[in-house]
């Protein structure tokens, strides 16, 4: 196996890992926490937010540092931080602790999306089927935080939940340390290789135009993102009734959701780099609005069916932006443009948690999905503002 392909497999573990750790917290409150510390769901998990905040913050001076430093450098400090955190999570006793352990998740949870999605990107003129394989890794991340902590709660308690993946990470990051000391003597023409000149062919006004909407998109984007993902548990656990009784059975069916609907990105990634990122944008955004909208009253198995349908469109959605901002970013600001695009979808998607909490005890679910709906179908105006945009002309 030649060194990228290796390389690429240390990044895709790392994005799976990423998202994995944020959502350890979210399976544990909606399955055990609430009962072991005497609070509601509404209660304990704005305990998450700083930790989200830090998620988005932490990708700017994280881009900054790669594009000056080392972004290889910043991907070992990215596995071995990140499970360390997470292992101090473990250890916490109130709901104070557990949230200062999860910003320092956040904070190095934040390393990974302008770093590893700027190595992913470099030196290829097809971005999105390596975009989505990468996706794809970063969704299973998201998916299997569900099983795997549900698992580990009924098992072995919640503390484990955070332990044993943190332990897991700490081992990948000094595996991917010795995989690049030893390779390092090689790598000097790792920037000169990247010959991406996307970005000069371009029209100021045109540039602007693209990246607002990118910006837009990724903003609204990460409030339907953060929404899905940290509150699908909970939906799961009070909309399937006898379909689910125990936090394994929550997990499974969350880990099902999840990871099928992942494989869109594959499907998108494809066709994004052979036709017009516009309509298949737009497209995407258009039934996923639909499809929110019929989620408000459902409860059972057609609520079961319609999860699956909806994070298809979620999922898939995921590699559009990140093509965009590798297509017209030029390789020495990359990560930069990468952070600036994640500090924005990160940081008004930490605002979800609150917003979740909110909705939840006052309204329940249905109102939160009638506010997706309405957020998607934001999206799909401002998709329409793209230029009509094939992989040979951007």
């Amino acid at each position: 196996m030649r060194r990228d392909q290796i390389r690429f497999l240390f990044l895709n573990a790392g994005h799976f890992l990423d998202h994995f750790f944020v959502l350890i917290f979210a399976s544990a409150a909606a399955l055990q926490l609430t009962r072991e510390w005497g609070l509601s769901y509404a209660e304990l998990i704005p305990y998450a937010t700083p930790g989200l905040i830090a998620f988005g913050l932490g990708a700017v001076p994280a881009g900054w540092l790669a594009d000056k430093w080392s972004r290889e450098g910043m991907m070992a400090i990215f596995f071995i931080g990140i499970g360390a955190s997470s292992i101090v999570a473990g250890f916490a006793s109130t709901p104070f602790e557990i949230g200062a352990a999860l910003t320092l998740v956040g904070i190095f949870a934040a390393i990974y999306h302008p770093v590893g999605l700027a190595m992913v990107v470099q030196g290829r003129s097809k971005m999105g089927v390596p975009l989505a394989i990468n996706g794809v890794f970063g969704n299973m991340g998201v998916a299997c935080a569900a099983l795997l902590t549900g698992v580990l709660i009924d098992y072995d308690g919640w503390q484990s939940a955070f332990q044993w993946p943190g332990i897991i990470s700490i081992a990948v990051g000094i595996a991917y340390l010795v995989f690049e000391s030893k390779g390092r003597s090689q790598s000097g023409k790792r920037e000169s290789s990247d010959d991406n000149r996307a970005g000069e062919s371009f029209p100021r006004n045109l540039l602007i135009r693209i990246f607002a909407v990118i910006f837009f998109t990724t903003a609204v984007g990460g409030i339907i993102f953060q929404s899905t993902t940290f509150a699908l548990p909970k939906v799961l656990d009070e909309r399937l009734g006898d379909l689910a009784g125990s936090a394994t059975e929550i997990g499974l069916y969350t880990f099902l959701v999840f990871s099928v609907a992942a494989f869109a990105q594959l499907a998108v990634g494809y066709l994004i780099d052979r036709y017009s990122v516009r309509i298949i944008f737009a497209t995407l955004a258009f039934v996923q609005a639909v499809l929110f909208a019929i989620m408000i009253p459902l409860t059972g198995l057609p609520a079961l069916i319609v999860a699956f349908a909806f994070m298809l469109t979620v999922f898939g959605e995921i590699p559009i932006n990140d093509v965009l901002v590798g297509r017209v970013a030029r390789s020495e600001w990359r990560s930069r443009a990468y952070s600036i695009s994640y500090i924005i979808g990160f940081s008004v998607s930490a605002s979800a948690v609150p917003l979740i909490a909110w909705i939840h005890g006052g309204w329940g679910f249905g109102v939160l999905f009638g506010l997706l709906a309405v957020c998607a179908f934001v999206i799909f105006i401002a998709a329409l503002f793209l230029p009509p945009m094939r992989q040979t002309t951007i």
